[in-house]
């Protein structure tokens, strides 16, 4: 059998490809697990500067592949990411914080000010310097009544990653260099998640409030326990609100159609069209609307699906493949339900590639099929 000679990528004519993209200033990539997120942030972002928009592109999902769909090393925090086209790029790092109540990923006890050494930072009386009867009530150690920690805040706390990574995210949509930001989201739940943080922070802070106060009804009069006029007493609390205050004006541009657009990226299958369309009813739910429906994979012919002619692209032999022809019933029924049941939102079509999608060629071409 005579070697097959694919054409490379590189060499599609630079006219079939976009420069710029028609988009808001914000624009989010979410849905499932492997659906190809990261390929679409990646290739918006690259279209969006190739026509002289200053573009941030953001992955918050905590495994990172997007330095892999660039070709190109994505830091930790916001920097150039291409030497022609003002393209930047950043993978968050939630752990990586050395500043704000949930620094490290964790809650930062001793953040909480006064509140932080009642409940275990160091020197308060559940905290793990001193010993019985030095209040200290469970011992010189850092254990508690079960044997476990003694400090019933440290350590990772349930969505604190979600609300590290919300803090730099937001950092970094208030950025002036930039122009746009395109985010690649982490998987369905972790995106939920983040868009919950203002009800879960506002119920933290009221819980922490509330249980100071009683505190302090009850013991008083001992002397600093709360901190006295230590000005970093409620230093914590304020952090949490201005978090908490930031995060919803977040859910506000989330919910502004001119300012962003949500694109949930599906591949052509059954269970993938339900998740879907769960998700679309979650942000709903949430008053975002969904402006794009992308499946990803799609068993067509580069040309059907964008309108660019490329002798490069090997498309799946429908006519002799028995097994590309059940694959594709099976991607039409899907497709066929997705069209039903997205009514009013565009829905675009990526198609399945032989190779795997790295690097700008193959990146243009996605562009081109998201125009």
């Amino acid at each position: 059998m005579s070697d097959l000679h694919v054409e490379a990528v590189e060499s599609l004519d630079d006219a079939d490809v976009p420069r710029g993209v028609d988009a808001p200033e914000y624009v989010l990539y979410g849905g499932k697990g492997g659906v190809g997120k990261t390929t679409m942030a990646a290739a918006t972002a690259l279209a969006s500067a190739r026509g002289g928009t200053s573009t941030l592109v953001v992955s918050t999902d905590p495994a990172h592949s997007l330095s892999d769909s660039l070709g190109t090393e994505v830091p930790s925090e916001p920097a150039r990411v291409h030497d022609e086209h003002p393209l930047y790029g950043v993978e968050i790092d939630p752990e990586g914080m050395q500043e704000g109540p949930f620094a490290g990923g964790e809650m930062d006890v001793d953040g909480l000010g006064g509140l932080g050494g009642m409940l275990g930072g160091d020197g308060g009386p559940f905290g793990g310097q001193g010993t019985p009867g030095d209040g200290d009530p469970f011992g010189a150690g850092s254990d508690g009544p079960d044997g476990g920690d003694g400090d019933p805040l440290s350590g990772p706390m349930p969505g604190a990653d979600e609300a590290a990574a919300v803090q730099l995210l937001l950092r970094y949509l208030d950025d002036e260099r930039f122009e746009r930001v395109v985010v690649d989201t982490a998987p369905t739940g972790h995106t939920l998640r983040l868009l919950e943080l203002p009800d879960v922070m506002d119920s933290m802070v009221g819980r922490l409030l509330s249980f100071r106060e009683r505190l302090s009804g009850v013991m008083g009069s001992m002397t600093g326990m709360f901190g006295g006029d230590d000005p970093g007493t409620d230093r914590g609390l304020e952090d949490l609100r201005e978090l908490s205050a930031r995060v919803e004006r977040l859910r506000d541009a989330l919910r502004d159609p001119g300012r962003t657009d949500f694109r949930v990226v599906m591949v052509p299958e059954e269970m993938s069209v339900v998740e879907t369309e769960r998700l679309v009813e979650r942000l709903r739910g949430f008053d975002i609307p969904v402006g794009t429906v992308v499946v990803n994979r799609v068993m067509q012919d580069l040309a059907e699906v964008s309108g660019v002619e490329a002798d490069w692209f090997v498309a799946p032999d429908l006519e002799s493949c028995a097994f590309c022809q059940r694959r594709w019933t099976v991607q039409r029924d899907a497709l066929s339900r997705a069209q039903g049941l997205f009514r009013g939102v565009e829905v675009k079509r990526v198609p399945l590639f032989a190779e795997e999608v790295r690097g700008e060629g193959p990146l243009r071409v996605v562009a081109a099929c998201l125009e």
